[in-house]
């Protein structure tokens, strides 16, 4: 009996252990299973999960929505900013057998045209990782160079497309388009220009994923998941014209170069509708490689982020509130006394010219600061202060571009005449580029200021369209001021700046050469601007050239040039009626 029972209790541990052998070699086939599924059936999906899910990720990514220049005169759409498949090279070290290691680094620091050493150990310090599931090896490689990869066919070293921020213009109009970069956070948000102004539109919303996960940070199959598509970012048609940009900013650029000036800025804007037509600002960089700029401030538009004192470019300003008040009309008269003394500082005409009897209209041909100083006392400081507002300085234009300045007139509500005096001729006070060219147009709009904008239509992805309709924001001066001052600014091209007139067009326009202020009083550097607009009998454009610190002396030996060249080329482009026998 005794003998039975431990053969019966050894039969139960008999069993006992081959049921647990059973039990762990079960789970060793489904373990090996599970790697073999892991690692041989879907390695190319389980390997990218060590890097937070990325094909997942790029599924659940909305895509940035398209920026489009347009052709005006045919209404066709050209591509500005569109989006682009590149590729992430990289590499599921698990893959290699240690023994290919060296030959595997070695062949694609071949492919890849590595050349540092610092760089090669990398890569094979990365391979060498048996440990990792991914290691990326590059971002943002070209196609090119991913079906180089490809074709050497090694074990563990991968390819997948990754959509990236492209810009098939390179450089043109970049200060306008921005650039999309990484963030803080590592995301990618756009920067400077459209891309930045209209980022929460543009860039869509994200989609959504919740359900279980295993232990690599995958999802598990069977698991339950909750999704919600991504809602892709707005279209954007510009109201740039693509021609008119390239001519333009081409011009612009040489006229940079040869008067060796350290900025450039032209803005070319419809007068009845402040619709933009060419807005170009020099130094620029290309938003492909937005990275290699030698100064950050190449990323701003001057044109509406730098503000600078204009100079006799304001004067037209000046002389729009007088003739709207009635006190002087293009014949009045003043003497001039050569200079004048208030509050203790003398001020003088350019070049110490004195001009003894002179009309409203020789005031702004000979561009005389005397002659101003008298019309502004007529004026009144009150007045011409609320002229200055009314046409828009001291305000953003509101203009959908990042980082837009609203300049400053403060000096204005100062005591002291001198501000007043000053002011009259556009010193003491700043401005935007754009802040002139719109002030331009409402001159040459019977005194209406146009709203500028930027973006015709923002485009959602459920076929609703937002579309841009053209107002005016104030009626400045009545259009009988307009009138005469508009003829007044056509006299000072006619007889002044001859070298901007347009063969078969009447031109209105005036220059700025204007001194740049530093310590202690003003320097000898200056900003140079021409403003005007064409066909001066019925304005459809307005023009702005204006350049820092060029070498030549005056604005008629720089931005009239660029100015006459570039208006010509656009009334010729659009082949506006002549209205010049």
């Amino acid at each position: 009996m005794h003998w039975r029972n431990r053969k019966s209790e050894g039969g139960r541990k008999d069993r006992r252990l081959a049921i647990v052998g059973v039990f762990f070699l079960f789970w060793a086939f489904l373990i090996i299973g599970r790697l073999f599924f892991l690692q041989v059936i879907e390695h190319g999906y389980y390997a990218l999960f060590a890097e937070n899910t990325h094909e997942i990720k790029a599924k659940l990514a909305a895509h940035r929505g398209n920026i489009y220049w347009q052709d005006t005169r045919v209404k066709k759409e050209l591509p500005a900013a569109v989006n682009r498949d590149y590729y992430t090279i990289y590499a599921v070290p698990r893959e290699i057998l240690s023994s290919e290691v060296a030959s595997t680094s070695a062949r694609v620091i071949e492919i890849l045209g590595v050349t540092s050493t610092l760089d090669q150990e990398n890569i094979f310090s990365r391979l060498a990782n048996s440990k990792s599931y991914y290691a990326p090896l590059v971002k943002k490689a070209d196609e090119a160079l991913a079906e180089a990869i490809k074709n050497i066919n090694l074990p563990g070293i991968y390819t997948t497309p990754q959509e990236y921020r492209f810009y098939p213009e390179g450089s043109l109009g970049g200060n306008v388009l921005g650039f999309v970069g990484a963030n803080e956070n590592g995301d990618l948000v756009g920067r400077y220009g459209l891309e930045q102004y209209f980022e929460k539109k543009i860039a869509g919303r994200g989609g959504f994923m919740a359900g279980d996960r295993g232990a690599l940070g995958g999802w598990i199959n069977i698991g339950k998941r909750t999704t919600i598509k991504p809602e892709n970012g707005v279209d954007l048609l510009l109201t740039i014209d693509r021609t008119l940009e390239f001519k333009a900013c081409e011009r612009l650029k040489q006229g940079m170069n040869d008067y060796e000036a350290v900025s450039g800025v032209l803005i070319l804007m419809e007068v009845k509708t402040g619709a933009v037509r060419a807005l170009c600002s020099f130094p620029d960089f290309d938003p492909n490689n937005y990275s290699k700029v030698e100064n950050v401030e190449s990323y701003n538009n001057t044109a509406v982020s730098t503000q600078y004192e204009p100079g006799s470019v304001f004067k037209p300003v000046t002389m729009a509130g007088a003739l709207d008040q009635n006190l002087v009309n293009p014949g009045s008269t003043f003497t001039d006394p050569c200079s004048r003394v208030i509050n203790g500082y003398t001020i003088k005409n350019a070049q110490n010219k004195c001009y003894g009897v002179q009309t409203m209209t020789q005031v702004l041909e000979n561009s005389v600061n005397t002659g101003m100083i008298w019309v502004e006392e007529r004026l009144g400081r009150e007045k011409f202060k609320n002229y200055v507002d009314k046409f828009g300085f001291g305000k953003r234009t509101g203009i959908a571009l990042s980082n837009e300045v609203a300049g400053d007139v403060s000096a204005l509500e100062k005591p002291g005449a001198i501000f007043g005096a000053v002011g009259a001729f556009g010193q003491g006070l700043t401005a935007t580029p754009l802040q002139i060219a719109t002030a331009y147009a409402a001159i040459a709009n019977g005194g209406a200021l146009p709203k500028p904008y930027i973006v015709e239509e923002v485009r959602y992805g459920n076929g609703r369209i937002e579309k841009t309709s053209s107002e005016t924001t104030e009626q400045v001066i009545e259009p009988r001021s307009s009138r005469l001052l508009l003829a007044m600014l056509t006299s000072v091209v006619e007889n002044h700046y001859t070298r901007a007139k347009i063969p078969g067009y009447y031109v209105a326009g005036k220059t700025g050469t204007a001194q740049i202020p530093g310590k202690g009083g003003y320097t000898e550097e200056t900003n140079h601007t021409f403003a005007g607009f064409a066909p001066a009998t019925s304005p459809e454009l307005v023009l702005v050239v204006k350049f820092e610190k060029p070498k030549q002396r005056w604005a008629e030996q720089t931005a009239l040039y660029v100015f006459q060249d570039v208006l010509e080329y656009a009334l010729n482009y659009y082949g506006f009626p002549r209205d010049k026998k």
